[in-house]
């Protein structure tokens, strides 16, 4: 944690799941000279300010949308570290609303990138997602777009010390866009079955906290241009439900509009440029960068990565490690989750 002490840091989407998370962490286990919040939800912000109220000194609230490129430019002023969260991020909401997602996801990733760059900001990272990996629905294809720009922004930085890396994983556990919340209200309000969309479905599981800290790690390690992934385990959709509603019968209902039945975060296309270390994959950039191979196959850490096999593919499904159902219960009941054990 040391990298945050007597930094000024931006979270773009501060007052989200992951943006909270991370600003607490930072708050317990750093010295940061400032931390600003940039969202555009009035009240998250004063709920957040007044939650953190012990920490007025350092903490600023941006009220502004990552599309204003002015206000960007505007809070990233004397910014050493940025984190870029903020994103419409709901895969249904995106198909029937895709000029509202490419302005947030795609232009407000421009925007970000300018903004840092004109500000000379150190170092920078945008969250990623899962779905950006060969795309079926347009949320992935802005989120595509937008890991795109932020590994090419390495190359239009001139004599600015501006890098750029991205870090992806899949839904977060418990995340407002994960199925476990739907699976536990269903189960409170003793539904006869629990909607499966797909029995063979399966999804990579991370907390938030393994999210955040995976995030503060990247920092330390990135060089620019690169993209890490966690190795975190997958579990099966049926497997899930069983254990939160094991009275439950579960009722195929089909897959939703742009729905995947597997997550992909490294996928076959890129094997020759994935690295395998030993708690993380790193995807080198696949276009010409001041960085060669060399770089990156050495971390910070000295830990040295190797190319994986050219059949490589780390998918939800292809994964070595699977929680059973023990597994699960054991792991939301640790994050408070479920809150009865097994009998």
């Amino acid at each position: 944690m040391k990298i945050f002490n007597n930094k000024s840091i931006l979270i773009t989407g501060g007052t989200g799941s992951f943006g909270k998370s991370f600003i607490k962490r930072l708050l317990n286990f750093s010295k940061p000279k400032k931390i600003i919040v940039y969202s555009r939800d009035e009240l998250k912000q004063f709920e957040l300010s007044n939650q953190l109220s012990n920490y007025n000194k350092i903490m600023r609230f941006f009220i502004g949308d990552v599309r204003d490129k002015e206000r960007l430019e505007m809070a990233s002023s004397g910014v050493d570290l940025i984190v870029h969260a903020a994103a419409l991020k709901q895969v249904v909401s995106s198909e029937y609303n895709p000029m509202e997602t490419i302005k947030t996801n795609i232009y407000g990733a421009e925007n970000v990138i300018n903004a840092a760059i004109k500000n000379n900001v150190d170092k920078i990272i945008a969250l990623s997602t899962d779905k950006a990996v060969n795309p079926i629905n347009l949320y992935g294809a802005t989120k595509l777009v937008s890991d795109k720009l932020f590994i090419s922004a390495n190359n239009i930085v001139g004599k600015n010390k501006s890098k750029f890396s991205i870090v992806r994983y899949g839904n977060v556990v418990n995340s407002r866009g994960s199925v476990i919340p739907i699976f536990l209200k269903l189960a409170e309000n003793q539904s006869k079955t629990i909607p499966i969309t797909d029995k063979k479905m399966t999804r990579f599981w991370i907390t938030l906290d393994e999210g955040v800290d995976f995030v503060i790690n990247s920092f330390n390690l990135m060089i620019g241009g690169e993209i890490f992934v966690p190795k975190i385990p997958s579990v099966k959709i049926t497997d899930l439900a069983k254990v939160i509603a094991p009275k439950n019968k579960q009722k195929i209902i089909g897959v939703r509009p742009g729905e995947k039945i597997h997550e992909l975060m490294c996928p076959n296309e890129l094997a020759s440029n994935t690295l395998e270390f030993k708690d993380y994959y790193l995807i080198t950039p696949s276009i010409e960068m001041k960085y060669n191979l060399a770089n990156y196959k050495l971390s910070k850490k000295k830990e040295r990565g190797k190319l994986v096999n050219k059949n490589f593919e780390y998918g939800s499904d292809s994964n070595n490690q699977y929680l059973n159902q023990n597994e699960i219960r054991k792991n939301l009941i640790q994050n408070n989750i479920l809150n009865v054990k097994k009998k």
